[in-house]
């Protein structure tokens, strides 16, 4: 029977709050089990399974409806969302983001941004542009409609990535997230796999390279990053495995280097390299968007929130760990060093040449009045990280956005005028986009 579909979904972070409540279960499963195993399943097993469920019937949904609320089901023809996406895939856009706390989370976050609950024991994590797990919010007459960021993809990938449609589908490659480390711990150490490895033992198409920009951070921060000179792998693998089944605690500054981070500088994170964020730190991570593949090596003997121990992948590291990334090479290799690029009378751009192995570029966009920018066919991720908030203009159509906040142009803008609102001070934007050449992803 062909019959048209209602498809009713939910947030997945709001599938996350209603499993630690054990509200819920696994598909399948006939109870609720701990959340950090059923957190595993749903986002390895069932969600995989209901994106290509939903792929399949999507041709026949002819109502999307939001079930998050208590209340009510707010819910949209799909011809008319269709049309809504559509019209998204032209012009600026931010999804929903969302705030998640955490064994190493801080406090600014949590003290900085309107809204937040401040009762919560932390904020480690603010979802900001991380696209298996954020939504677009539609909003009328004060009903408000979720939808899976993966709709818009599916709407018109090519004017959203532009020239690079053909090499990334309807996958978005670039996200920004916040990791708050600001009065509270520092991040396992840890690294992600090779390219080759994930393609081979994960099925993904492309690895995490990742790069930290420093928002905020007090004095002494540390970012740790690449290896000491001399590093003996074996000796280090040894410590590590002690650590894990005894509980040793480990120096990690006789393995690991320390660098003191400065607000505004950039510490490039290729797939295979040692790192963590210290304590203290308000860190944008601009990064590449694979699934979730960290392999912990070291977290500080410390529990999860529920009393846990954290999962420790020493060998899934030591496949990928690249030694020769160690000693001064890593300053050098390691650590953007900015060059001006564009120098106007109220206005410069810096670049802030990321690794040769990422597949994304960073510029940043300083001025004082306002700022017109090409997409050169590609797409655009961006964020005030200094002012108090600038207008984006976008054909006709102009929308606000506030310091920390992530805001997307996609490919087909063509062009986009950012506009100072405190033109007392000057402005500062980040603006991460693809390479023009990304053959080395073409292995």
């Amino acid at each position: 029977m062909d019959a048209p579909i209602i498809y009713l979904d939910v947030p997945k972070n709001e599938i996350q709050y209603r499993m630690r409540a054990e509200a819920i279960t696994n598909l399948g499963m006939p109870e609720a089990d701990e959340p950090a195993h059923m957190y595993k399943q749903f986002y390895f097993i069932d969600w995989v399974v209901l994106n290509e469920y939903k792929t399949s019937i999507a041709n026949k949904i002819t109502i999307q409806a939001d079930v998050q609320w208590k209340s009510n089901i707010n819910w949209m023809f799909t011809s008319d969302l269709n049309k809504a996406l559509q019209q998204l895939t032209g012009t600026v856009l931010r999804v929903r983001p969302w705030f998640e706390p955490g064994a190493w989370g801080g406090h600014w976050l949590q003290d900085r941004i309107e809204g937040l609950n401040k009762d919560e024991i932390n904020y480690a994590w603010s979802f900001e542009l991380i696209v298996p797990e954020n939504g677009i919010v539609f909003e009328s007459d004060g009903y408000l409609l979720e939808v899976p960021f993966d709709l818009l993809m599916l709407a018109n990938n090519k004017n959203i990535l532009g020239k690079h449609a053909g090499f990334f589908g309807t996958a978005f490659p670039i996200r920004f997230d916040f990791l708050d480390t600001w009065d509270g711990g520092n991040l396992s150490v840890q690294c992600h796999p090779s390219l080759k490895y994930i393609r081979q033992h994960f099925g993904e198409h492309i690895t995490q390279d990742e790069t930290y920009y420093i928002l905020d951070c007090k004095e002494g921060a540390k970012v740790y990053l690449g290896f000491q000179q001399g590093i003996d792998p074996q000796a280090f693998r040894s410590v590590l495995e002690d650590s894990k089944n005894n509980g040793e605690d480990i120096n990690v500054n006789d393995y690991v280097q320390a660098h003191t981070a400065h607000k505004h500088e950039l510490f490039l994170i290729p797939n295979s390299t040692i790192h963590s964020a210290g304590a203290d730190n308000l860190v944008l991570e601009i990064s590449s968007t694979p699934y979730i593949f960290t392999f912990k090596m070291y977290d500080w003997l410390r529990l999860d929130l529920n009393g846990a121990p954290r999962a420790i992948n020493i060998e899934h590291a030591y496949n990928n760990l690249r030694f020769e990334r160690q000693g001064d090479g890593v300053k050098e290799e390691l650590i953007s060093k900015p060059a001006l690029i564009e120098n106007d009378k109220d206005h410069e751009v810096w670049h802030l040449p990321t690794h040769a192995e990422h597949f994304y570029d960073v510029h940043r966009l300083e001025f004082d009045k306002e700022i017109t920018v090409n997409t050169n066919d590609s797409c655009q991720v961006l964020m005030l990280v200094e002012g108090t908030s600038v207008l984006v203009k976008v054909g006709n159509e102009m929308r606000q956005f506030h310091y920390a906040e992530t805001f997307v142009i996609p490919a087909a803008a063509q062009t986009y005028t950012l506009i100072n609102q405190a033109p007392a001070s000057r402005a500062k934007v980040v603006k991460a986009f693809i390479k023009d050449s990304i053959d080395h992803l073409k292995l």
